[in-house]
């Protein structure tokens, strides 16, 4: 358990001393305000870690609570308690910026596991700023967005490792952000001011690879008429990025291997060998130990680039990150395209927040490009969206789907609805709360709230 201060928040005193017990049974320190103006000056006063708040108050109510901490301290976590269980107000209360959201009546390991995660939250993101502290002046972490506890433990590692100059494999799924982050190590590390060179190994033939890699002399091979410097040359003091390292050919591995062990490598055409200094980070959505097995990656290679690894998590692994992901694409989408949308609707972002993202943050990025080019007005609504993102629980078209998959999509829209309430999810979908723990084993479906 995390030590830490809790501030309960609630105009009822018999309400307001069952939390506090609750919680200083489990050994956290408890402070106690009637309303929303107490709460204040008690935030005001510091050394508050979480605030447990009801949202229907006299004075100033939970969310106009919610707003005022959020200006002053966007790090404070905040958990709202409301009679009122709609997916509509959950949608509201994270768009305001509340870390969950919690229905009455409470259920007590359900919120004593939401404080856990909630402090847990905060504690990653005072050490990601305390990281970005050391490393001096270093700017935020480019176009990478963490409201969840999974994208944000991945980042304070990445902070951690920074920097150093060790080598980092990055793995996740297609889509998930591998290069971002990995602009993000280089963007907090010491060589920030040197070149970040990207190559995807997938993208180019073996015969061009090698040369693109580690350069050539002028006659090394028909078409060869000048010397080119390779892209280990080009990232000379910086970063070089190899994307989709699982594709690299044999041939290209061995001399990879040798240019990480002696910070050497041999231009085509040259017994001459060029010191290099690199700092190599690589990513794959490829299983790497697999292909070793199977005999398609070198082992020493793969020792050589696992010294610290970072696994991205899918999208539909980090849902709390979805709303903030809209908005900074939305920005980003604009400025490329000359255009002004303010933003998406709250069925539109429902819609988001219950579809599983099979194509991840690109996914996303794709989709909302596409709204932006299809919307006639400033918001994005639910009809400027695809079919599928719009209904993902309808049976998907013949020979793209099954029967599992539209179980699958029908049991994520109501945990999604249901904000992870197990109960209430099982009574939505019209079955037994241990058939539904089963699907979700079976099915390998994460519960919003337990990524």
């Amino acid at each position: 358990m995390i030590e830490a201060t809790i501030l309960v928040v609630d105009d009822e005193q018999i309400q307001r001393a069952i939390l506090a017990e609750v919680l200083r049974d489990e050994g956290y320190q408890v402070v106690e305000a009637a309303d929303g103006e107490a709460a204040l000056q008690r935030v005001n006063g510091g050394g508050i870690d979480l605030i447990l708040t009801d949202v229907r108050m006299p004075g100033i109510s939970g969310e106009e609570l919610l707003v005022k901490v959020r200006e002053e301290r966007p790090h404070l976590p905040v958990l709202l308690i409301t009679a009122h269980d709609t997916v509509e107000q959950a949608v509201a209360a994270m768009q305001a910026g509340a870390f969950s959201y919690i229905a009455k009546p409470i259920n007590l390991d359900g919120l004593l596991a939401q404080v856990q995660r909630a402090l847990e939250h905060r504690r990653l993101a005072e050490e990601l700023e305390a990281l970005r502290s050391a490393v001096g002046e270093a700017p935020d972490l480019p176009e990478v967005v963490a409201e969840s506890s999974a994208m944000r433990a991945v980042l304070s590692e990445a902070a951690r490792v920074a920097p150093r100059r060790t080598t980092v494999l990055i793995t996740g799924e297609s889509g998930t952000g591998k290069e971002v982050v990995a602009r993000a190590i280089h963007a907090l590390s010491d060589r920030a001011e040197a070149p970040f060179v990207a190559v995807n190994c997938a993208a180019l033939p073996e015969t061009l690879l090698e040369s693109e890699l580690f350069g050539h002399e002028a006659g090394a091979f028909t078409g060869a008429a000048q010397r080119h410097i390779g892209r280990f040359e080009q990232a000379s003091s910086g970063t070089l990025f190899l994307d989709e390292i699982g594709d690299l050919p044999m041939p290209v591995q061995v001399k990879l291997l040798r240019a990480l062990q002696e910070r050497t490598i041999e231009r085509l055409g040259s017994n001459t060998s060029v010191a290099v200094d690199v700092r190599l980070i690589a990513a794959t959505h490829r299983d790497l130990a697999a292909a070793i097995r199977e005999g398609g990656f070198r082992e020493d290679l793969y020792y050589r680039l696992n010294v610290v690894a970072l696994h991205l998590p899918p999208l539909r692994h980090r849902r709390p990150d979805i709303p903030t992901l809209v908005d900074h694409l939305l920005e980003r989408i604009n400025r490329d395209n000359d255009t002004a949308i303010t933003g998406v609707s709250r069925e539109a972002l429902e819609a988001f927040l219950r579809y599983p993202w099979p194509g991840n943050v690109r996914e996303l990025g794709n989709v909302l490009e596409r709204a932006v080019v299809l919307t006639r007005g400033q918001v994005i609504h639910l009809d400027d969206l695809p079919s599928t993102i719009r209904a993902p629980s309808e049976k998907p078209p013949a020979g793209d789907g099954s029967l599992a998959d539209s179980e699958r999509a029908a049991i994520v829209a109501a945990l999604a609805a249901a904000r992870g309430n197990r109960s209430v999810a099982a009574d939505r979908l019209g079955i037994h709360r241990n058939t539904l723990r089963r699907k979700i084993r079976e099915l390998d479906i994460t519960v919003p709230g337990e990524e």
